[in-house]
């Protein structure tokens, strides 16, 4: 029995949509391809609906896929490989934008001013070789502080002066009253010395020696009582008289800024002495062992009546002479050498 024309349509479209999907590059012309059979109303697109919506659409409803809509999503598939998006659209561009791309802009350059050449700053001349400053003499140099430095003879001789020129007098020892010593830039000072012409009744002391008063009377005192004594027992002779180096002169001691006790007319400096017979002793590093023997009695004497006691050995300042002065010291100490 012949089917009705429209189920043989229904019956030949999926095989023919299959022979479709794997032959679409062998399809005959046109004219020969059998004419296409009416969509069932099941199958009918919504208007601006998409294939994948239509495939969801027909999931949820339950029912299943025809072989018309398996071949339109290997279709879609197809369309969706990444071939055919290898390349995005190109958007059009007018022929002001082509020029611009093809041809860009060089950006202006801005002209650098000439640059001044650099010019090297002249070498400065070497310095000229300075003299060596000319070493500053201690006489030039401000003197340390000496309270004994401000001193001033007052329009009367004070008691105790007057006192030691008594006790002088009573030893024998010959003087003359000499004007005040005072020097205000350097600081040298008596303001009551004496000249003494002679140590006692028959000890002489030359040249004439400036001293102040307390220092006269210790020095007449040591003659007296240690000096003549030693001479008569070591040469059996007795002292006629001493040759002094040093009494009252204005300068520091040797290498500092400090006054000297001979600027304050409180030393006296002894290079030789001579006795009755005209024995003359010398001062010296190296003396005869009887003169030695002398000397170094006198010298061990002299520790004790005056505060400071200096010979050859000392130093070499003192290596031809006795230095002996009443330099004040703390607790009425003294220094021998």
């Amino acid at each position: 029995m012949a089917l009705p024309l429209a189920a043989a349509a229904l019956l030949a479209t999926p095989a023919m949509a299959k022979h479709h999907h794997r032959h679409k590059r062998h399809l005959p012309p046109a004219s020969q391809s059998a004419a296409p059979a009416p969509e069932t109303p099941g199958a009918t697109p919504v208007p601006g609906a998409r294939p994948q919506d239509m495939e969801n659409g027909a999931d949820k409803s339950g029912e299943g896929k025809s072989r018309a809509n398996s071949d339109d999503d290997l279709l879609n598939q197809e369309k969706s490989h990444p071939k055919w998006d290898a390349r995005p659209p190109r958007s059009k561009r007018t022929a002001s934008e082509q020029q611009t791309e093809s041809e860009p802009l060089t950006p202006d350059v801005v002209p650098t001013p000439p640059q001044k050449p650099v010019e090297l700053e002249p070498e400065p001349p070497e310095t000229a070789p300075q003299p060596p400053e000319k070493p500053t003499q201690p006489a030039e140099e401000k003197m340390l502080p000496d309270p004994r430095s401000a001193a001033m003879p007052a329009d009367s001789v004070p008691a105790d002066e007057t006192a030691c020129r008594e006790r002088l007098k009573a030893l024998g020892v010959e003087f003359e009253e000499h004007k005040a010593e005072h020097d205000a830039e350097i600081g040298c000072s008596i303001p009551y010395p004496v000249v003494i012409k002679t140590l006692g009744k028959s000890i002489g002391i030359s040249p004439g020696t400036e001293l102040n008063c307390q220092m006269a009377e210790a020095a007449a005192r040591f003659m007296a009582d240690t000096v003549q004594p030693a001479a008569k027992a070591e040469f059996r002779a007795d002292l006629k008289s001493i040759n002094q180096a040093s009494a009252f002169v204005c300068r520091p001691r040797h290498g500092t800024r400090k006054l000297s006790e001979h600027a304050f007319g409180n030393a006296l400096d002894i290079a030789s002495f001579t006795l009755s017979d005209g024995k003359k002793i010398e001062i010296g590093p190296a003396p005869p062992e009887k003169d030695g023997k002398f000397l170094d009695a006198v010298r061990k004497a002299a520790c004790g009546p005056f505060k400071t006691v200096l010979g050859p050995g000392a130093d070499p300042d003192h290596a031809l002479h006795f230095h002996l002065d009443l330099e004040p010291r703390r607790h009425g100490g003294t220094f021998c050498q």
